[in-house]
C-alpha cells in the first residue's frame, strides 16, 4: 500500500498536534482525546457521488452534546491544518463544516474556529483553547454508537494547497481516484474508568528511564510543529507559534532545537531573526540534514535554509507565497513549490532560486518523474488549465518548461482533479454526456480506456492501491448508496473483475467516504474488509487478493478465561478497520511488516459489527485465531522492530503508565514514564535504528508549558537476541499451507524472550511453490462466478469476440474464463486447464465496426482538427480495407486497420452538418458505421428584422440575420409577447399573427455550439394606421455611423421635431423608425388613439386629418432639427405609402380601383425608365447587387386580400423626389439583410 508521509521506512518522524483549550479551571476533572487529520492511505475515498478524482476533505474539532462531565478534546494534524484565512479562501467550506457538524449534533463553532495553517509535521495547540466535552455515563453507552465513533479526515485543501506539506514522490502516492489512495483514519472513543491492569507487574521489572523538558516561555503559544529526523540523529526541532484566530495569522513564533534526543532544548530565535515570524517547517526526505523554514507571509515572504539540521540558517526572499512543496524522490536539492496564485515553481539549489514552470496548475496535481519509467529526472507531470478553463494533462522538464517543449500525452481535455501518477500507472478521467470514462497508461504507454463490467455504471470510483503490480479500485455503482464494490485488475490495470461486493463505507464530518478495507502488512494478498450483508455489517478476510473470503473465528475465551460460545456463521469476530489519521496514534487496527502475522485491532463479538461493548483483540497467526488483550480501547505500538508491544490507554485522562508485552500480547507489564500524570497529545516511537527511545508530548495541566518526555526503554531488555532466541512460523489459512501459490516459513522471536533485536527478523526463511488449484485463479474479465464456483460469461459479454489485432495466420489467446491471481506463484496442477489457450486466427467478415471522434463529441469548430477513431470488434484487421467519407466531398482509404491506430484527422473548411461514414470491407463481407458531425463557427452578431407596426390578426414575417452566416447549424428561439414557451426553429424566419393590440416585444435567440446571442424589437399592433416616408438633407448622412443606437437616438429627435410643428398630435400616437443604410431614410407612423370611444370611422377621419397636417408641414419644409451646433437637418416627405389608410377590413370602391389602375401604369413607366436608364441622361439610378428580395415587411403596409402587392418604388411623385427616392430605395434595398449595405461575409470565408 502507499506509504504514509512521515512514517515511510527510514523517514523522519514528525508531529502536528492541534489542541484547542477551554477554561479548565472551571472543570477540574478533565480527560483528553486524540485524533488527527489523515496521512495518505489507500483506504480513504474522496467525496462520494462525484465522478471526479480529487483529495479527501474534512473538518477539525468537534464536541459532544452532553456536557455533564467536561473533557479536553485534542486534535492532531500530521499533515498540517489550514488557517481561518485558508478556510476563507475556499468558499462554502466553513458553512459546510458547520452544517455537517450541526447534523451530527456537534459544536459547529469548534469546527470553524479552529482551522489553522501548519507545515509538514504534526501540530499541537495549548490548553488555552480547549473545548469542553462530556464523557458518557455508564447508562448512556448503549444509546448512540455514532456518539462513540467519530471519524476525521483532513480538509481537501490541506492535502493540496494549504497543507504546506513537504513530500517526496514516494511519500505522496497520489491521494485518491478520485483516483488517489485515500487517507488513513482513526476513531475517537470515551474510556472507561482508570488504568486497569491487564496483568500484575513484576516487582523486579526494570523501570524505563525518562526525562522531561518544558518549553519555558511558550505557554501562550497554541500551535507547535515537532520534527525528529530519526536514523540515529539526535536532533529534534520544535516550532511553536501563537496563532491569532481573529486575525487568521501567526503573530509570534519560537524555534527550539535539541541535540541530545530531547533531553534539553535551545531557543534558536536569535539565529533566524528575533523579529522573524515563522510559519512552516519542511525537511528534505532524502537528506534529513537539510531543512526549510518559511516565514509568515503576513510579515514577509522569505525562506530560511539550513544544511546542518538547523544549527545555522540562511535567509532568502521569495516573490510568491508557498502553499505546498514537493521534493524530488532522489535529488535532494530539487523541489517544486505551489503558490497561492496557482503557479508551479521549481528550484534546483534547495530553495535559493526559483523559476516558473507553469501557470494555472490544479492544486496537488503535480508529480516528479518516476525513476525507471520517465526518461528525464526533472520531468514534471501536472494537470493544468487553458485560458478557456479546460483541463489538460501536461508534461515538461522543470529546467525549461516553455510552450514549445511541453507535451500532452493524453489527447483532449480531462476532468479537473483527476490526474494521478502512481507507480507504473497514470490515471485520468473524461466525462462526456454525463457519464465518466477512466483511462490508464501502463509504464507510459498510450492511454487505454479502463474496462469494468459493462453495466456497473459507476457513480463514484477510487483507486485504492497500485501495489503488487495491479490495481485495486472501489466502485460505487448506480444502485449503491452506502457501499462500494471492490474490483481488481490485471497486470496492466486495464481489465477489472469483481473481488468483493457491498464493502461498507461511512461518511466523515468533512463529507468524504471511508471504505472499510485494510491491507495487512507483511503478508502479500491478505486483506480484511467489512461487508454489508442484509443490513448487517460483518468482517471478512482473504488470503488470495479477494478470490475467497471468510468470516473471522471469535476467541474461545474472554480475558477472564471464561468460554465464549460463538458459532460460525451466526456469530463471529468483527473488527473496526479505521487506520489512525494521526501516525502517532495506533488507530483501531495495526500491523507491521517486520512482524508478519501479528494483528492488533479493536472489535466486538456477535452477529454484526458494533461500536458498543468493544474490546482489544490480537492475532499471532495472521487472523486464524484471536485472543482478547484489553477490555477497553488502547493505542498499541510495535517497539524494537516489532519484537515488543507498548500500549497506552486512550488518553482521556492524564496518565503516567504504559504497558509492554514481549510475547505477542499474552503478558503485559506496567511501567512508569512520568512522575506526574500527563495529558498525552502524541507519541513518537522508534526514531532511530539503533536507539530505543520514545517521546511523549503533552501537558501536566491546562496552564503548563509544553512538556516533552523522553523515554529510553533500553533498560527493559536484559540482553541482545541471539540465534537461539528465534523460532520458525508457518503461514497458513485454517490449516491450508499454500498462500498465494506457495508455502511460506518465517523467522520470528520466540515469545517471552526479553532480548533486544539486533536485526530485522521479518525475513522469509523459505518459500516453496505449490501445485495450482482452483482457488489460485479468479474470473477473467467478462466472466462471473456462479453458485457452483465456476466462471461463466456475463449476459453482456461475447466470449467468441476475437481481438481486432488478430489476423489470419496469427494466433490469439482465447480465455477459458479464468486468469491467475497476480503475484500467485503456483505451478503445474490445473494451471494449463485454466490458462488462456493459444488459437489460430480465422479469416472473418468485419463485424462491430464503430466510428467515433476521439473526444466522443459530435460537434467541432470550423477549422479545428477533428480526429476520428475506427474500431472493429471482429474481423481480420490486417486484411480489411477501411474507407472513411468525411461528408464534405473528401474521403480516405486504408489498406488495413493498423493504419488507423492513432486516429484519422480531418479539418472542415465550411460550416454545416456532415454525415461521416466508415466502411470496413474484406473478401467475406463488409460493415458500415456513420455519425453526424456538426461543424460550427461562432456567431458574432444577430439582428432581428421586423416591421415596426403591424395589422392585428394579419400574418407578418419575422427574420433573424446572423453574422457570419451559417447553414443548418443554428437553433432559433422566438419569444413572442408574453408567451412562456418559445417557438424553436432551425429556420431563420417565421410567420406570426398578433391578435392583441398594443406594444409587443419580440426576442429572438440564436444558439451555436456554446454561444447564445439575442436581439429584441418592440412592435406596435393596430387595427389601422397611417404612415409617411421621410428623407433628410444630405448632411445627416455624413453623421450616420449606421448602428442601431444612433438610429434610435435620431428617431427620438425626429419625433420631437415633428411634435413641435404638429402640436395637436398626441405624443403616444406618433412613432418614428429610422431605416438602416445610407442615404438615411425613415418612416413616420400615425397610430389611432388608444381609446376609440368615438367609433372607428371617426378615428379614421381624425387620423386622416392629422396626416394632412403633417404632409403640409413637411411640404413647407418647416420640420427641422439640429444634430450638432451649426448643422441643421431638414426633414422632407418622400411620398405616401401604399394606401392612405390601412386596416384589416376588405373594401371595394371606384376610387380604389382608379388608384389601382394608376399605380399599374405608374409601375410600368418606372420599369421602362429603369430599363433604359442609360439612354436617359437626366436620370441617375444607382443599384447594388443584393441577394435578398425587397422586404415588404419593413414598409409596414397591410394589404387587403384584393389589393395587389406593389413595391413603394412604383409610386409617382415630382421628378426630384422620384430620383431621390429611387436612389435611396434601390441603394438601401429598403432594408438590407444587415444593418448596412456592407457585404456580410459567409462563415466559409472566415
Amino acid at each position: 500500500m502507499e506509504t504514509c508521509p512521515g512514517i515511510f521506512p527510514g523517514s523522519h518522524f514528525t508531529l502536528f498536534t492541534w489542541l484547542i483549550l477551554s477554561s479548565l479551571y472551571l472543570f477540574p476533572n478533565v480527560e483528553a482525546e486524540i485524533t488527527c487529520a489523515p496521512c495518505i492511505s489507500p483506504m480513504q475515498l474522496g467525496d462520494a457521488g462525484n465522478l471526479y478524482l480529487r483529495n479527501p476533505s474534512d473538518t477539525g474539532k468537534y464536541s459532544r452534546q452532553d456536557q455533564k462531565k467536561p473533557k479536553v478534546h485534542t486534535v492532531l494534524y500530521p499533515n498540517g491544518v489550514p488557517s481561518g484565512r485558508a478556510a476563507g479562501d475556499f468558499p462554502g467550506l466553513v458553512e459546510k463544516l458547520e452544517k455537517n457538524a450541526n447534523a451530527a449534533g456537534l459544536d459547529s463553532r469548534a469546527l470553524t474556529e479552529n482551522l489553522t495553517e501548519s507545515g509538514l509535521d504534526e501540530e499541537m495547540f495549548s490548553d488555552e483553547y480547549l473545548e469542553s466535552e462530556s464523557e458518557f455515563e455508564p447508562g448512556e453507552k448503549q444509546n448512540d454508537a455514532a456518539r462513540m465513533r467519530i471519524k476525521r479526515s483532513v480538509p481537501e485543501f490541506m492535502e493540496s494547497a494549504r497543507s504546506g506539506e513537504a513530500r517526496s514522490e514516494e511519500q505522496r502516492k497520489s491521494p485518491g481516484l478520485r483516483m488517489d489512495g485515500p487517507a488513513k483514519r482513526t476513531e475517537v472513543r470515551s474510556n472507561r474508568d482508570g488504568d486497569g491492569k491487564v496483568s500484575d507487574s513484576r516487582p523486579d521489572e526494570p523501570r524505563v528511564v525518562s526525562s522531561t523538558f518544558a518549553l519555558a516561555g511558550d505557554s501562550a503559544h497554541n500551535h507547535a510543529v515537532v520534527y525528529w529526523s530519526g536514523k540515529n540523529s539526535s536532533v529534534i526541532l520544535i516550532l511553536t507559534k501563537l496563532f491569532d484566530f481573529h486575525l487568521g495569522s501567526v503573530t509570534e513564533s519560537t524555534l527550539w532545537r535539541s541535540t541530545d534526543y530531547g533531553s534539553t532544548y535551545e531557543r534558536m530565535n536569535d539565529k533566524v531573526g528575533v523579529k522573524t515570524v515563522l510559519s512552516y517547517l519542511y525537511v528534505c526526505p532524502t537528506n534529513k540534514r537539510k531543512i526549510m523554514v518559511l516565514t509568515d507571509p503576513e510579515f514577509e515572504s522569505s525562506i530560511l535554509i539550513s544544511s546542518d539540521e538547523g544549527a545555522s540558517f540562511q535567509k532568502y526572499r521569495l516573490s510568491f507565497y508557498v502553499l505546498s512543496l514537493l521534493f524530488h524522490p532522489t535529488q535532494e536539492d530539487w523541489a517544486l513549490a505551489y503558490s497561492h496564485d496557482q503557479k508551479l515553481y521549481s528550484s534546483f539549489d534547495f530553495g535559493r532560486k526559483w523559476q516558473l514552470v507553469h501557470e494555472r496548475v490544479t492544486p496537488n496535481r503535480f508529480y516528479w518523474s518516476v525513476i525507471g519509467l520517465d526518461k528525464e529526472l526533472d520531468l514534471v507531470h501536472m494537470e493544468a488549465h487553458t485560458s478557456e478553463g479546460n483541463c489538460q494533462y501536461v508534461t515538461c522538464r522543470a529546467h525549461a518548461c516553455s510552450e514549445s517543449s511541453r507535451t500532452y500525452p493524453f489527447p483532449g481535455y480531462i476532468e479537473t482533479n483527476s490526474l494521478v501518477v502512481q507507480d507504473e500507472y497514470i490515471f485520468l478521467q473524461v466525462t462526456t454526456t454525463g457519464r465518466a470514462s477512466y483511462y490508464v497508461s501502463y509504464q507510459r504507454e498510450p492511454f487505454i480506456r479502463i474496462k469494468i463490467p459493462k453495466y456497473s455504471l459507476p457513480k463514484d470510483m477510487h483507486i485504492v492501491s497500485t501495489d503488487q503490480s495491479q490495481v485495486f479500485t472501489a466502485v460505487q455503482e448506480w444502485n449503491q448508496n452506502d457501499t462500494y464494490n471492490l474490483y481488481i485488475s490485471d497486470l496492466r490495470g486495464t481489465y477489472f473483475t469483481l473481488a468483493l461486493e457491498n464493502v461498507r463505507t461511512s461518511r466523515s464530518l468533512g463529507g468524504n467516504s471511508m471504505i472499510d478495507l485494510y491491507e495487512v502488512e507483511g503478508i502479500e494478498g491478505m486483506l480484511i474488509a467489512n461487508k454489508k450483508v442484509e443490513n448487517q455489517v460483518k468482517t471478512y478476510i482473504t488470503y488470495n487478493k479477494g478470490r475467497n473470503w471468510r468470516l473471522l473465528q471469535a476467541p474461545a475465551t474472554d480475558l477472564a478465561g471464561n468460554p465464549i460460545h460463538c458459532v460460525l456463521p451466526f456469530c463471529s469476530l468483527h473488527l473496526q478497520l479505521q487506520m489512525s489519521e494521526n501516525p502517532y496514534l495506533s488507530g483501531t487496527i495495526s500491523t507491521k511488516s517486520s512482524v508478519p502475522g501479528v494483528i492488533v485491532a479493536t472489535g466486538n463479538i456477535g452477529s454484526e459489527l458494533s461500536y458498543n461493548n468493544v474490546a482489544m483483540f490480537i492475532s499471532s497467526d495472521a487472523g486464524n485465531t484471536w485472543r482478547q488483550i484489553f477490555e477497553e480501547e488502547h493505542n498499541v505500538w510495535f517497539l524494537d522492530k516489532g519484537g515488543a508491544l507498548v500500549a497506552v490507554k486512550q488518553p482521556t485522562v492524564p496518565t503516567r503508565h504504559l504497558w509492554m508485552s514481549f510475547d505477542e500480547g499474552r503478558q503485559w507489564t506496567r511501567h512508569s514514564f512520568s512522575a506526574m500524570p500527563l495529558f498525552v497529545d502524541g507519541v513518537l516511537v522508534e526514531a532511530g535504528a539503533e536507539n530505543q527511545i520514545m517521546t511523549f508530548f503533552g501537558h501536566f495541566s491546562h496552564r503548563s508549558e509544553w512538556q516533552l518526555i523522553k523515554i529510553d526503554y533500553k533498560s527493559v531488555f536484559t540482553r541482545r537476541c541471539t540465534e537461539g532466541d528465534y523460532q520458525t512460523w508457518h503461514l497458513h489459512n485454517q490449516g491450508e499451507p499454500c498462500i498465494m501459490g506457495q508455502k511460506q516459513i518465517y523467522m520470528k522471536r520466540s515469545p517471552g524472550n526479553y532480548c533486544m533485536l539486533g536485526w530485522d527478523n521479518s525475513r522469509i526463511l523459505s518459500a516453496e511453490p505449490c501445485i495450482c488449484r482452483a482457488h489460485d485463479f479468479e474470473c477473467d474479465y467478462g466472466f462471473e462466478r456462479r453458485g457452483d464456483g465456476n466462471c461463466l460469461p456475463a449476459f453482456w459479454f461475447n466470449p467468441s469476440t476475437v481481438s481486432r489485432s488478430c489476423s489470419q495466420g496469427q494466433n490469439y489467446l482465447n480465455s477459458t474464463g479464468y486468469r491467475k491471481v497476480v503475484a500467485n506463484n503456483c505451478t503445474k496442477g490445473v494451471k494449463e486447464l485454466y490458462t488462456a489457450r493459444k488459437q489460430q486466427c480465422l479469416n472473418r467478415p468485419p463485424r462491430g465496426l464503430a466510428l467515433a471522434t476521439r473526444d466522443d463529441k459530435l460537434s467541432a469548430n470550423l477549422g479545428s482538427n477533428v480526429t476520428f477513431l475506427v474500431r472493429l470488434e471482429e474481423g481480420d484487421s490486417m486484411r480489411t480495407n477501411i474507407q472513411l467519407d468525411f461528408g464534405d466531398g473528401t474521403a480516405v482509404s486504408y489498406s488495413n486497420l493498423s493504419w488507423t491506430q492513432e486516429g484519422i484527422r480531418h479539418v472542415y473548411r465550411s460550416a454545416g452538418i456532415f454525415r461521416v461514414t466508415a466502411l470496413a470491407e474484406n473478401s467475406l463481407g463488409f460493415d458500415t458505421s456513420s455519425l453526424y458531425l456538426h461543424v460550427t463557427c461562432p456567431v458574432e452578431q444577430i439582428q432581428l428584422l421586423a416591421p415596426y407596426v403591424v395589422i392585428k390578426n394579419k400574418e407578418v414575417n419575422l427574420t433573424a440575420v446572423v453574422w457570419p452566416s451559417h447553414f443548418r447549424t443554428l437553433t432559433y428561439f422566438w419569444w413572442l409577447g408574453n408567451n412562456t414557451e418559445p417557438i424553436i426553429t432551425l429556420d431563420s424566419s417565421i410567420s406570426y399573427t398578433f391578435s392583441t393590440e398594443g406594444m409587443t416585444t419580440v426576442t429572438v435567440q440564436v444558439s451555436s455550439g456554446e454561444s447564445l446571442l439575442q436581439d429584441s424589437r418592440s412592435i406596435a399592433v393596430q387595427e389601422f394606421f397611417k404612415s409617411l416616408l421621410l428623407s433628410f438633407s444630405p448632411n445627416l448622412d455624413e453623421a450616420n455611423p449606421d448602428i442601431p443606437e444612433w438610429r434610435q437616438d435620431v428617431g427620438r429627435v425626429i419625433k420631437k421635431a415633428v411634435l413641435q410643428v404638429a402640436t395637436d398630435i398626441p405624443e403616444d400616437q406618433l412613432l418614428v423608425a429610422v431605416f438602416p443604410g445610407i442615404p438615411t431614410a425613415a418612416e413616420l407612423f400615425l397610430l389611432p388613439p388608444r381609446n376609440q370611444s368615438d367609433g372607428r370611422k371617426r378615428s379614421e377621419e381624425d387620423l386622416e386629418q392629422l396626416s394632412q397636417v403633417l404632409v403640409n408641414a413637411l411640404n413647407q419644409i418647416s420640420v427641422e432639427f439640429e444634430l450638432k451646433p451649426g448643422s441643421r437637418v431638414i426633414v422632407y416627405i418622400t411620398q405616401l405609402t401604399l394606401a392612405p389608410l390601412v386596416d384589416s377590413l376588405p373594401r371595394h370602391s371606384s376610387s380604389a380601383m382608379l388608384m389601382l389602375l394608376s399605380v399599374v401604369f405608374l409601375g410600368l413607366a418606372v420599369f421602362l425608365i429603369y430599363k433604359f436608364k442609360r439612354k436617359i441622361p437626366w436620370i441617375n439610378i444607382y443599384a447594388e447587387v443584393n441577394h435578398e428580395k425587397e422586404q415588404e415587411m419593413i414598409s409596414t403596409v397591410g394589404q387587403n386580400d384584393t389589393t395587389p402587392k406593389i413595391t413603394l418604388s412604383e409610386f409617382s411623385t415630382q421628378k426630384e423626389m422620384m430620383e431621390k427616392e429611387m436612389e435611396a430605395r434601390v441603394k438601401r434595398a429598403v432594408i438590407n439583410t444587415c444593418e448596412s449595405t456592407r457585404e456580410i461575409p459567409n462563415c466559409t470565408s472566415v
